[in-house]
């Protein structure tokens, strides 16, 4: 996993709410056994027509998104079955953060989402409804928006505005270093090595 280092990128919005996994990636699409090749299936019910043509009015296909890196949509983002597919397909269309609002008792995202996000390099940022209805209005333009993220500060910077954000500290050290749950492990490699040779199986199966 690289390490996630202050960027700028372009933002997509995609102005729904309670956004799931079906969406992000529907089911014909999970047939592969591999971890790749899954980008061009991120929102593919409305990002192409039935003859498979690009729908130009999704957000998605339009010039000003394009290459975008930074995904923001409205609260609930990533609801539903637990697929991890719908994670890899945001990372290999080029997203490195998605943004959502949390609303009252609604979260921003689904547990079990931003979850597989961390363990896949992205970076969930919860935002208030009022910053994200700004971003919203920000990316109306027909100009592409572009933000700064900071892990570091733990900010997103649109120009002069400038929105804060929580970060889990354990989360957010895993990502400034790249380091997803099996490097974690491997940091204690000794460690588990002199205790596998103290430790006979055949006892702990008796």
């Amino acid at each position: 996993m690289e390490k996630f280092e202050t960027f700028t990128g372009i933002v997509c919005a995609v102005d729904r709410a309670n956004i799931d996994t079906d969406a992000l990636i529907p089911k014909e699409h999970l047939k592969s056994i591999k971890r790749t090749g899954f980008g061009p299936a991120l929102f593919s019910d409305w990002r192409y027509n039935d003859d498979g043509s690009e729908n130009t009015a999704f957000i998605l296909n339009q010039p000003k998104t394009q290459g975008a890196s930074i995904l923001v949509g409205r609260n609930n983002f990533g609801c539903g079955s637990s697929r991890e597919h719908a994670v890899w397909a945001v990372a290999q269309q080029g997203f490195k953060v998605v943004i959502a609002p949390t609303e009252g008792d609604i979260p921003g995202f689904a547990d079990i989402f931003r979850n597989n996000c961390a363990k896949n390099g992205i970076l969930t940022v919860q935002l208030s409804s009022e910053q994200v209805d700004r971003i919203f209005e920000m990316a109306a333009s027909e100009e592409p928006l572009e933000a700064t993220v900071n892990l570091e500060e733990q900010t997103v910077t649109f120009g002069e505005t400038v929105f804060k954000f929580d970060a889990d500290p354990a989360v957010k050290e895993k990502l400034l270093l790249g380091m997803d749950d099996i490097a974690e492990s491997l940091q204690f490699e000794n460690e588990i090595a002199a205790f596998e040779t103290t430790h006979s199986t055949q006892l702990a199966n008796a």
